[in-house]
């Protein structure tokens, strides 16, 4: 390489080094500014408005002789005084107090979450890659679930699969690097969530109403026609997300349900048992946050609750076997039958419901699952 071609080279680094340097600036800032602050930047360079904007607000100060050289190398030093003059502004313009230094400090807070999501659900298995199906897109690409809720849709809603799918990752459900300071750990939405499957459920419940885009049920129980359901596929049920229609005891078959207490009293719903006081990111639920209303509790198990749920699903399922409706063998719950007598499917989309989808035992609402298993079993006859 020629000494010209190498400073042609060095030139264009130069150049588009400043370019993203300004550009991220500009993206990160989105406020007026004024003009002509440096004689070397013409006002029909591209770059004009984020080198002004950055110059007003103290992160950029140019030469001692007024030029900005917006060409010039930028040496480590420099680069460093930038990213030390921006942090200065966010202070000026949050609290005082909020920067990046908020996340990325030498404590354990970013580790800390990381290394507890990686250990749940979200952040194992390979269920994210289902979203490269339009069906699935919305709740297992953690990507395309940043853009269906930045475009206000259901699951339902979203019409195209995401070619490079995601786990629910940090991204997903925080409003990560908007503002570069302790403000991006801020959920994507806390709005009510309308149960798309469910007509006139409204699932409101503060911080939880995040988990509630997906966590909701995918379909209802079918009409009978001439006393048959048809239409059951070895997926059928309300599918896998139907805690928050079970804390609204909604959606269950052959019963009807009120709210549980749970989401009538627990602050956040979802996010203030599963994440507790301390925000843990594993997702189990926290015993500490159960004894607060059941103080003597050891485990989820209040009072019997789940053990007795447990005992009569057993039941059930050992009957819907012997019907035929579902495999001995089959340990994820899907039915062997395309269609039922409706007293049968009732039993049988119940027992998908309770034991396979919802999976809480009863703990989500204890009325309500107590009212789809008599449902069942007096359709079964039991």
């Amino acid at each position: 390489m020629t000494q010209m071609e190498d400073r042609m080279t060095r030139r264009k680094r130069t150049t588009v080094i400043v370019l993203v340097t300004v550009a991220a600036l500009l993206m990160i800032a989105g406020v007026a500014w004024a003009a002509g602050m440096f004689p070397d930047v013409a006002e029909n360079d591209t770059h004009f408005d984020a080198i002004e904007w950055a110059a007003e607000n103290g992160v950029v100060n140019g030469y001692a002789n007024g030029n900005f050289g917006p060409y010039d190398p930028i040496l480590r030093g420099q680069a460093a005084t930038m990213f030390q003059n921006y942090d200065e502004y966010l202070k000026s313009t949050m609290d005082g107090t909020s920067t990046c230094s908020d996340c990325h400090n030498d404590t354990t807070l970013l580790t800390g979450k990381r290394t507890a999501w990686s250990e749940s659900l979200h952040g194992t298995g390979e269920a994210f890659g289902r979203g490269t199906s339009a069906s699935c897109a919305g709740c297992h690409s953690g990507g395309s679930f940043s853009a269906m809720v930045a475009a206000g849709q259901s699951p339902n809603e979203v019409t195209a699969g995401d070619p490079n799918p995601t786990r629910q990752d940090c991204r997903a459900c925080h409003q990560i690097h908007e503002t570069y300071t302790g403000a991006d750990w801020a959920l994507e939405t806390t709005a009510p969530v309308e149960l798309f499957a469910v007509e006139g459920a409204t699932f409101n419940g503060g911080k939880g109403n995040l988990c509630v885009n997906c966590h909701q049920p995918r379909r209802g129980f079918p009409a009978a026609v001439n006393g048959t359901i048809t239409g059951i596929t070895s997926h059928w049920g309300p599918h896998h997300g139907p805690q928050s229609a079970m804390m609204l005891g909604v959606a269950g078959a052959g019963a009807e349900g009120t709210p549980s207490t749970h989401y009538l009293i627990v602050g956040d719903t979802c996010v203030g048992c599963h994440l507790g006081p301390n925000d843990g990111h594993s997702f189990e639920p926290v015993e500490a946050v159960c004894q607060t209303c059941h103080p003597d509790a050891d485990g989820f198990d209040v009072n019997g609750v789940q053990t007795e749920v447990q005992a009569r699903l057993d039941v059930i399922g050992a009957a819907l076997v012997d019907l035929g409706l579902l495999s001995s063998n089959d340990v994820d719950g899907h039915p062997t039958v395309t269609e039922a007598p409706e007293a049968q499917a009732i039993a049988l989309y119940n027992w998908i419901y309770i034991a396979h989808e919802d999976k809480s035992l009863g703990v989500h609402n204890p009325p309500y699952t107590d009212a789809l298993l008599t449902a069942a079993e007096e359709a079964l006859g039991l």
